[in-house]
């Protein structure tokens, strides 16, 4: 398939692997975009060492174009952006924050820039800050998310609409029903976070990957919007999170109990109680553990079975734009 996105990413399918914290090492990504798809280093949780030497490693398994995803309010955001363009990495994501201070920069030293949105009105402002597409994500996903709480139902077909650069769809996708879906939708390709949780090469921890796998509907929650938004798995600490809330606890009340590196101890260390468990919705809907490639061919097959069964074309949205 081919359309807009694919030939600016250089892909084959039009399936990105999002740039989780603690699960999207190099193994990874270079295992995604082994397969045809995009595969994405969370820079998240990486100190600048770190992703350098993560970066050097992907290049050294996948000929392959692949990127990083580096979330704006990271302290040593032009430390990581520095790296990447040394490296000559050739597409960023970013999230959270505004795009517009390091677009421009990032585009001359050849790298194309994708960021992360969860409404309309910072989907123009990303189009207007000069990026050369979007994800447009719905507060289905896991980890970090929206205040408004659009679903991807909502927001994605809003944002194709208004604007003129392509837009992949994220949130609650994980199989080749939901890219066709999207692609019907107006996206131009899906971003699946959750599904690439549950494989061999992802950097979670085991125990969190067997959690994932095991999880049912309603497992899944979206809280703390007084701190930032973020949708994780009810443990033990989401318990803690919920008497604080119950007792109007405030806002530097939850910080506290939050505190640091709840995440890591949660999916990178496996405390599966006393750890923050980000993950999505679709995760109610993933039952294996298996490599990242067997996915990707996963979804290319299920999404060419679902057209086949809805006698559609396989280049349904706006390729043609």
């Amino acid at each position: 398939m081919e359309n807009r996105l694919t030939r600016l990413l250089g892909i084959r399918y039009p399936i990105i692997q999002a740039g989780m914290i603690w699960c999207s090492g190099w193994k990874l990504a270079a295992a995604v975009s082994n397969a045809g798809g995009l595969g994405l280093i969370g820079s998240g949780s990486m100190y600048p060492e770190v992703l350098q030497a993560q970066i050097e490693k992907c290049q050294k398994h996948t000929e392959r174009p692949f990127g990083v995803n580096v979330p704006m309010l990271y302290p040593q955001i032009e430390d990581h952006l520095h790296i990447i363009a040394e490296a000559q990495v050739p597409v960023v994501f970013t999230s959270a924050g505004n795009p517009k201070k390091y677009t421009g920069w990032l585009q001359e030293r050849g790298i194309k820039v994708v960021h992360v949105v969860s409404s309309l009105k910072f989907a123009l402002k990303a189009q207007e800050a000069g990026v050369d597409a979007v994800v447009a994500e719905g507060f289905e996903a896991g980890g970090h998310n929206g205040r408004d709480e659009t679903t991807s139902m909502v927001l994605l077909p809003q944002v194709a609409a208004a604007l003129d650069i392509p837009v992949i769809g994220a949130g609650g996708f994980a199989t080749g029903r939901h890219l066709t879906a999207a692609l019907a939708l107006g996206a131009e390709a899906i971003q699946v976070g959750s599904r690439f949780v549950a494989t061999e090469e992802s950097s979670a921890h085991p125990h969190f990957k067997d959690r994932v796998v095991g999880a049912r509907e309603g497992d899944t929650i979206l809280t703390l919007k007084e701190l930032a938004p973020v949708r994780m798995m009810k443990n033990g600490f989401y318990d803690a999170v919920k008497t604080a809330y119950a007792h109007n606890a405030s806002p530097e009340e939850l910080k506290e109990l939050l505190g640091r590196a709840r995440a890591k101890k949660g999916m990178f260390e496996g405390d599966m109680e006393q750890g923050e468990l980000e993950i999505g919705q679709v995760s109610s809907m993933i039952g294996t553990i298996k490599p990242a490639a067997a996915v990707v061919e996963e979804i290319w097959a299920d999404h060419h079975r679902t057209c086949r069964n809805l006698s559609c074309s396989q280049t349904v949205g706006n390729s043609s734009k």
